[in-house]
């Protein structure tokens, strides 16, 4: 997972705080040298490190915060805020028109994914905006970069204009651009050539590019485990085009955090997207106030409403909601509430927007994203009547055998999954029988991080130390 190292340092550093009801100089001197070690190890450049431990001792030693109540936790918020403004205080997305057409033009070095960012992002406002796109291959360059993009296009159901590698970029883009007009794609992406560093001829063809597609939209890619070496690549791309975003790859891999610590406060860019794992539809905008909670451990409640929103259609969620209300909760409805989930992504990135979830980190590095299709085998090899009536498998040891069998799963399987449908319908009605004190109660919980009293995650223990896989 992203920042994992930055973020249990971090962390570490203002546990010291939270528990105490007073603070003196020395708290947040020890606190502050945690911090300082903490970004230092992730690469973020040595002047942004220096602001930002120069802006949180200027707020944390003031009075009203020494003398004040939770003084620790008034420590956290004002960490937070400046991690806020470090990343770019508010959100920048896409400046797409809402009629006409649209032109983004991708730009970076070579290895960065700039070629599955174009396509990830040709997926993503297809979905969200309606907008029909259409992917320009002009990596004349890259050996298979053309053909890379072309079965990325097949994948996503995207067109994708290419006039192979012996036609110049400028001429790809001009009749590519052709191609969109008379087709009526109003989303054009241009994927062009990288080099493995800055050269001139790379800039001259680019700055070509961009005289003939006039595009709305300049994004640099720009690999997240590249650290504070990023701002250089920004800062070279940016005197010759004008950069207006960066898409920042790769965040999914063991990422240190120094690029995105670093970039905005360097250059002034904005990060726009970033790309959270390798399947197509792992991008997302970027929300700095939503990765500062992240990497402080408090969750990301807003991205998991919207990947849920994104993925689930609100009369199916209204369907669900009341069927597991009621007392007719079966097999067949368990069923289609997995298939929900595997539409919204990998089950570690589900977990990982909850709050309280930092400290399950290495079971959600082991998270078996399988164990959703072993449930459904289990589930496909009941009769149809068996799924709409639990109780008969409840009741019949040789029931639960033939299902065992038959899926290929184990007794102590099909048994794990009679009891999470069993708790499951009464967690329904417990929360059916909720009053308004208990609702703000567990609200609060969950943004505290403080889950006493729910179901937590169970790690099962392996061979090595801290390894840990979800079981259901």
């Amino acid at each position: 997972m992203a920042f994992d190292s930055l973020s249990s340092r971090l962390q570490m550093g203002l546990r010291r705080l939270t528990g105490k009801g007073k603070l003196n100089e020395n708290d947040i001197e020890e606190m502050l040298r945690e911090v300082r070690l903490s970004l230092l190890e992730a690469d973020v450049n040595y002047k942004v490190v220096k602001k930002f431990l120069a802006n949180i001792k200027e707020q944390a030693l003031g009075e009203k915060i020494m003398k004040g109540l939770n003084p620790g936790q008034q420590v956290v918020k004002i960490v937070r805020e400046e991690l806020k403004k470090t990343l770019g205080d508010e959100a920048v997305e896409l400046n797409i028109k809402e009629h006409g057409t649209t032109v983004v033009m991708a730009v970076g070095l070579q290895g960065a994914g700039k070629t599955t960012a174009v396509g990830k992002m040709a997926l993503f406002y297809r979905k969200k905006l309606k907008k029909k796109p259409l992917l320009i291959a002009a990596d004349i360059y890259r050996p298979a970069a053309v053909d890379q993009l072309v079965t990325l296009g097949k994948s996503i159901n995207v067109p994708v204009f290419e006039m192979g590698t012996k036609v110049s970029a400028e001429k790809i883009v001009t009749e590519g651009l052709k191609y969109a007009k008379e087709n009526g794609c109003d989303l054009v992406f241009i994927d062009t050539a990288g080099r493995l560093q800055v050269d001139e001829a790379l800039m001259k063809e680019l700055q070509n590019v961009k005289e003939i597609a006039n595009p709305d939209e300049i994004l640099l890619t720009v690999d997240a485990m590249a650290g504070q070496d990023a701002v250089n690549v920004a800062l070279s791309f940016h005197a010759q085009l004008a950069i207006t975003g960066i898409i920042l790859t790769k965040l999914d891999g063991d990422t240190r955090g120094g690029a995105a610590l670093s970039i905005k406060e360097m250059t002034g860019i904005p990060i726009k997207i970033m790309s959270t794992g390798e399947k197509l539809d792992a991008m997302e905008i970027f929300y700095p106030d939503r990765l500062a909670d992240r990497i402080l451990g408090m969750g990301d409640v807003l991205s998991l409403i919207d990947t849920v929103t994104e993925n689930v259609d609100e009369e199916e969620m209204k369907s669900m909601a009341e069927k597991m209300m009621s007392s007719s909760y079966n097999y067949n409805d368990l069923l289609k509430q997995f298939k929900m989930i595997k539409r919204m992504g990998s089950l570690s990135k589900i977990f990982g927007f909850l709050p309280g979830m930092g400290q399950y980190k290495e079971a959600l590095n082991n998270v078996d994203d399988k164990a959703l299709d072993k449930i459904e085998a289990i589930i496909y090899s009941m009769t149809e009547e068996e799924r709409k009536h639990p109780e008969l498998i409840d009741k019949d040891f040789k029931r639960r055998d033939r299902i065992s069998k038959g899926s290929g799963r184990s007794i102590q399987e099909v048994n794990r999954l009679r009891s999470m449908l069993e708790q499951t319908k009464k967690a329904m009605k417990q929360m059916k029988n909720m009053d308004e004190g208990d609702a703000k109660r567990m609200q609060q919980q969950m943004k505290t991080g403080n889950y006493s009293g729910f179901a937590q995650p169970k790690a099962k223990k392996g061979k090595g130390k801290g390894k840990g896989s979800f079981r259901y």
